[in-house]
């Protein structure tokens, strides 16, 4: 029997994955500092009800509350030895839920970066690493998820080291990085160096994408490059697009996302018309905007691809980095493997 997310793929034209864990979860009483997994033992219940109003909104994909389920993410909140209890938890909470919709619904094990930085910037080996993800990411098949969905990645090697742990599992695995940087990841790794990545891996990936980032423009942009890319290279892969809601502003002491349901719906048309089939929100994206996003892809045929005026005409500004690799410039060098500056990229403002 093949794997729900293969099914879909092959069965729709784009899928439709949720929106934000924290942002709703902030919504729902979440304080700052704390950490959402131990919700999924003490609050099991709300974590059920956010999944549902994906569900309700029309998500095909559901990822778990489980982003910062690693050892060292939870060794902050003193909680290191809960990784098997709290990932798993997060699983079976999204599988009772999927199972009472009576939908095909494919559950993606989220799982984040340490937090930590690899030798020689930082102290982290590949051993231990590969050790954390892979007690993660057997907990999430234990707990039921159909594929693991290793997200908002900054690094090549953090990012390989955790796809190979998912993979150890059996089940697929999706990556995506965060580009955020003059359409780069922090670590410098280009929309066409994510791409390749895919194809450096002992167990290629289901899809591969990009989450988080700056905006719904530079997602855009960033799936085009990913997309010309795969083209000149030959290489067959799903894009993946999870943009945030807009842009982040800082009101009344709170992050609040400017971004509309109508901008997050031409949002969801663009990235398919750019080359995505699986698009998603991310930090500060509701079920009201999914839902809104459902509608917009319902029946939608993807056209060619837009151009940068219609990108920062309908979605907003896209940065001087992003424009240059959209025109073609490289900026030099092998961004992959080069560190231009630290990343904490293991704490994620969702």
């Amino acid at each position: 029997m093949p794997n729900p997310l293969h099914h879909l793929l092959n069965s729709r034209p784009h899928l439709l994955a949720d929106g934000a864990l924290g942002t709703n979860l902030f919504a729902m009483g979440l304080a700052t500092g704390e950490a959402p997994e131990l919700w999924n033992i003490d609050h099991p219940q709300r974590i059920a009800e956010l999944a549902q109003q994906f569900i309700d909104a029309g998500s095909e994909i559901l990822l778990t509350n489980s982003f910062g389920g690693t050892r060292y993410r939870l060794k902050l909140h003193q909680a290191e030895h809960r990784v098997h209890e709290l990932n798993r938890a997060a699983a079976q909470i999204l599988r009772q839920q999927v199972a009472a919709s009576g939908r095909e619904i494919v559950v993606a094990g989220s799982m984040g970066p340490t937090g930590e930085l690899f030798a020689p910037s930082g102290t982290l080996t590949r051993a231990p690493a590969y050790a954390a993800f892979q007690a993660q990411a057997n907990a999430l098949k234990e707990g039921g998820v159909d594929v693991l969905w290793v997200e908002t990645m900054s690094s090549c090697e953090e990012t390989e080291v955790a796809c190979e742990a998912a993979a150890s599992t059996g089940l697929p695995v999706v990556y995506t990085m965060s580009l955020d940087t003059n359409g780069r990841t922090m670590m410098g790794v280009t929309p066409a160096e994510l791409v390749q990545l895919g194809t450096q891996l002992e167990h290629p990936p289901g899809a591969c994408g990009t989450n988080c980032g700056v905006g719904a423009s530079e997602v855009v942009a960033a799936i085009i490059n990913m997309k010309n890319a795969a083209d000149q290279q030959r290489i067959q892969t799903v894009l993946v697009a999870k943009a945030n809601c807009g842009i982040p502003e800082y009101i009344d002491g709170k992050i609040v996302y400017n971004g509309t349901p109508d901008l997050m719906a031409r949002y969801a048309q663009l990235a398919a018309d750019a080359g995505a089939r699986i698009i998603g929100g991310c930090c500060g994206t509701t079920p009201a905007h999914i839902a809104a996003m459902r509608e917009a892809l319902d029946g939608y045929q993807a056209g060619d691809k837009p151009d940068l005026a219609t990108i920062e005409q309908e979605l907003g500004e896209i940065s001087r980095g992003a424009r240059a690799l959209l025109a073609g410039e490289s900026g030099g060098g092998t961004a992959g493997n080069r560190s231009r500056r630290p990343s904490r990229r293991g704490v994620r403002e969702v």
